[in-house]
């Protein structure tokens, strides 16, 4: 398989999800031009992508929703389980936590850990809710490699570097304010604030265009 851009990488997840959707509906192929539909991209730009996995479609039958699934999955790396931690149990990661879809995706959360007396030693979708001092116990004890961040700005850097201290490997940020980490531990940023700003700009210039 050939090295993938990263601009490909970030619309795997959407073909997944759409191939699931196919697969829950009892269809056994898909088109490119019926996937890219419903992915929101060009027939062309999702060949391309497909391309970089080996995966061809067969002339006049199109893909294998189930086999295409699984070479997905693959890339992605959901044959395997992969376990992780919540920092910052407030009001999104609460929300986080109880999010249902973890374990679709082959998620496993294995703890939370927050500096909130009130919150710490509550019970969270299952879990405890441990505090700030055992997060490095909290990692160890669950094989994770992976963390969702939600803590204040003020926290986010600080407790970034204990994370990846601590052998995790990739850090989901929800906090408002950009992390450093090592060029071995991949962080992706998410912002809710500038997501939505880009969306009321560009729902501005097609209103204004209409």
């Amino acid at each position: 398989m050939r090295p993938l851009p990263s601009t490909t990488v970030a619309r795997l997840p959407g073909y997944l999800r759409s191939l699931g959707g196919l697969a829950s509906e009892g269809a056994h192929t898909v088109s490119s031009d019926q996937l890219a539909d419903l992915v929101g991209a060009s027939p062309a730009q999702l060949r391309k992508d497909l391309s970089y996995l080996g995966a061809g479609g067969r002339r006049g039958v199109g893909y294998e929703v189930d086999s295409l699934r699984r070479q997905i999955a693959q890339v992605l790396g959901m044959t395997e389980e992969r376990r992780l931690v919540i920092v910052g149990i407030g009001n999104l990661g609460h929300a986080l936590a109880t999010y249902s879809g973890f374990a679709d995706r082959s998620f496993e959360l294995v703890g939370l850990v927050d500096t909130d007396p009130a919150v710490v030693g509550t019970t969270v979708a299952g879990h405890v809710v441990r505090h700030a001092t055992e997060l490095e116990k909290v990692v160890a004890d669950g094989q994770a490699t992976i963390a969702i961040l939600a803590t204040p700005a003020s926290a986010a850097q600080q407790t970034a570097d204990r994370l990846v201290a601590a052998g995790v490997s990739g850090i989901l940020n929800f906090a408002p304010r950009t992390v450093r980490v090592p060029d071995d531990v991949e962080v992706r940023e998410v912002d809710l604030g500038s997501e939505l700003q880009i969306v009321a700009f560009h729902a501005r210039r097609l209103s204004a265009e209409s």
